[in-house]
């Protein structure tokens, strides 16, 4: 054990800190008025006169972009900016964002301290929706690319800016186009990088410091129906086995019998990294999984966040079945979703569901599609190489570790165009303030939405110098 926790050294890259940018002073105010623009998409609808507004907006708030890179807009709101790099021998950067967001539900409106499209800066915090999901992370990488036309700069290799509008929908007319079309024109790009991870604080016991999260891959997704057509009738007169009892027990089966959880892949990388970083003694347990791999599987298994690392999870979200109070049913159904970890596929899944329920009077079927989990991007290529070391140089107090997004993004459609994809969005935060991803009360604070231009900044120059 001595020997092993001796030999678990660190894998953080040694970069001296950099000197940060001075950002525009208007950044912040260009920034906040975006969030005025209610660029809502869903299910299959979106809020075109916002988008039009918006995307006007766009244009006249980024003029060098807009006049000296070669543009494209793709079915009416999505969009493509190429910088054209020095030297054609090397494969360009893809850097890319979404500018929809999720609607705001009405009763909710109330619960906002400022209102959810309001754009407010107050108290050094700019509020409204897509302040960190996604809209950050287009005007912070806009206002990096204009600063560096600004300064003159010109990229080694060539830059490509893609801005999908349906993200928050599947991306099917977005990011789907985008990538098909960079395929079709034969650019492969040396990497891609999109949302996902953060600079988290306070990301796990045992560790001190801000953990730099990249993204190497996201899980996949599936929704299972559970469906059941038996013997139904009056309930004075109840069979042993009824249709809601026996679907009641298929679904009690799943709950109690997770898939299992396995500490390889990114999670195993996660410990690689952060593990020598960690504080005694918890470092010695991580670098001694060959004795404690139990121990650390339980404890991760008991929180929702971690438990999701190392398993394919499994949620019940809808049941219907039954009519009247004294009716037996004869037909139930239940939805059951699935977020399947990498090594796993839909069928798999499928395979494992009916083995647990192991009950031939429920039908297992697929409800609208899935997606199996992308491919998972190398640890030691240029593109993670980078993203390492610009993370050292603008957050210096962080630990860097590849993690694994439980959630979708657009960077899945890009896989046809790159094989190394990267997924993270440069802000240092608590966790509790991911809870505005979706939720109420989305904010971002004003010295980390500089900071963000400042990382895009120093990503670009690293990336194509």
């Amino acid at each position: 054990m001595a020997i092993n926790t001796l030999r678990f050294t660190s894998k953080q890259i040694a970069v001296a800190p950099v000197k940060l940018t001075p950002i525009d002073k208007d950044a912040v105010g260009r920034f906040a008025t975006s969030l005025q623009f209610p660029t809502i998409s869903n299910s299959n609808w979106i809020d075109t006169i916002a988008f039009d507004q918006f995307i006007h907006y766009l244009d006249s708030s980024f003029f060098l972009v807009d006049s000296l890179l070669e543009k494209e807009v793709i079915n009416d709101y999505s969009l493509i900016y190429k910088w054209p790099g020095r030297n054609a021998q090397l494969k360009p950067i893809l850097l890319i964002g979404h500018t929809d967001v999720v609607p705001v539900e009405e009763k909710a409106f109330s619960e906002w301290k400022a209102p959810p499209f309001s754009g407010k800066v107050e108290n050094g915090q700019i509020w409204g929706r897509g302040a960190l999901d996604d809209k950050i992370a287009v005007f912070s990488l806009l206002e990096a690319v204009q600063h560096l036309l600004k300064a003159n700069f010109q990229p080694e290799r060539s830059i490509y800016l893609a801005f999908g509008h349906d993200e928050e929908i599947s991306g099917a007319n977005g990011a789907t186009v985008m990538a098909k079309k960079f395929k079709e024109e034969g650019i492969e790009f040396e990497f891609v990088l999109d949302e996902g991870m953060v600079v988290l604080e306070e990301a796990m016991a045992g560790l001190d410091k801000p953990v730099g999260l990249i993204g190497i891959a996201e899980k996949g997704y599936v929704t299972l129906n559970l469906s059941i057509n038996y013997h139904g009738g009056h309930s004075s007169t109840p069979e042993k086995s009824t249709t809601l009892g026996i679907m009641s027990k298929a679904l009690s089966r799943l709950e109690e019998n997770p898939f299992p959880g396995k500490i390889d892949g990114s999670a195993k990388l996660l410990f690689d990294y952060v593990g020598p970083e960690m504080n005694f003694p918890i470092n010695v347990v991580v670098a001694n999984r060959w004795l404690f791999n139990g121990l650390l599987k339980r404890q991760l298994s008991s929180a929702p966040a971690t438990n999701a690392l190392i398993r394919t999870t499994t949620a019940i979200t809808m049941i219907d079945g039954g009519l009247k109070d004294n009716v037996i049913p004869s037909q139930a159904e239940a939805k059951v979703n699935f977020r399947i970890k990498p090594g796993e596929t839909i069928e798999t899944v499928i395979a494992q569901v009916k083995q647990t329920i192991d009950d031939d009077r429920i039908e297992v079927s697929v409800f609208e599609s899935g997606r199996n989990p992308s491919k998972v991007s190398s640890t030691e290529s240029f593109g993670f190489q980078i993203l390492h070391s610009t993370i050292k140089e603008v957050f210096p107090e962080s630990v860097v570790s590849p993690a694994l997004v439980l959630a979708g993004t657009d960077s899945r459609h890009y896989g046809i165009v790159s094989d190394n994809i990267y997924r993270f969005l440069p802000v240092q935060v608590k966790i509790e303030s991911l809870h505005g991803i979706h939720g109420n009360n989305e904010y971002v604070d004003i010295e980390d939405y500089e900071k963000c231009i400042q990382f895009f900044i120093q990503l670009i120059q690293n990336a194509t110098e």
